[in-house]
């Protein structure tokens, strides 16, 4: 940020300093943003003030999980994918090395997944289901941007957990009254990291959690 509070230019260049990934996955990952920036003029899949600094706010964004992922992980699941953040850009990141499976219920969001994943050359489980009824299975790892408040999202996330799942959670200013909301329904073992996007934003790590008999009265 200036001194005026004005964000500096943060564009694939910028990206690929912060995160050092080769020039193919750069290239795979500016495709992807082409393709974002042609269907988002027909289909508003994100809003278009944040695709104005899309590198900052949503490719940035998702791609700092990537060292929150357990290097034993095998396999991952996003929910609430919609244009693909940050599902789509940790099976690029993540290429290779973790399964990913993408969880969304709008078609047109799921159409633009499956369009995206082919010209990116990526082989990812794309379900076009609401998450309540999405099959049970279990994974190594669960993301979510944006989704719900805790108390829900860990609801969603408990059909996808088992024992050493990891839970990593896109959280804005309020992740300390939803950790108190959810505290009351959840026994959460968890830990917060700061976002290298947003000053106000979280990462909510889970490591562990129960649901527990409801607090409230």
């Amino acid at each position: 940020m200036s001194g005026r509070g004005v964000a500096e230019p943060f564009g694939p260049e910028e990206f690929a300093a912060r995160t050092g990934v080769s020039r193919e996955t750069l290239a795979r990952l500016k495709s992807y943003v082409g393709l974002l920036e042609d269907w988002n003029a027909r289909h508003n899949l994100v809003s278009q003030n944040s695709l104005a600094d899309v590198w900052r706010r949503h490719v940035w964004d998702s791609a700092q999980l990537v060292s929150l992922v357990p290097a034993s992980a095998k396999t991952l699941i996003d929910l609430g994918s919609g244009a693909g953040f940050p599902g789509l850009v940790l099976a690029e990141m993540l290429r290779d090395r973790v399964e990913v499976t993408l969880v969304e219920s709008i078609s047109k969001k799921v159409a633009f997944l499956k369009a995206a994943a082919e010209r990116m050359g990526l082989k990812v489980d794309i379900r076009n289901a609401r998450i309540e009824s999405a099959a049970r299975q279990r994974f190594d790892v669960v993301t979510a941007r944006a989704l719900a408040p805790l108390d829900k999202l860990l609801g969603y996330a408990q059909q996808f957990a088992g024992p050493g799942t990891v839970c990593l959670f896109l959280k804005g200013q309020s992740v300390a009254s939803e950790l108190t909301e959810a505290r009351k329904s959840w026994r959460i073992k968890a830990l917060q990291h700061q976002s290298a996007t947003d000053p106000s934003g979280v990462i909510l790590e889970v490591q562990e959690f129960r649901h527990v008999q409801s607090k409230r009265s």
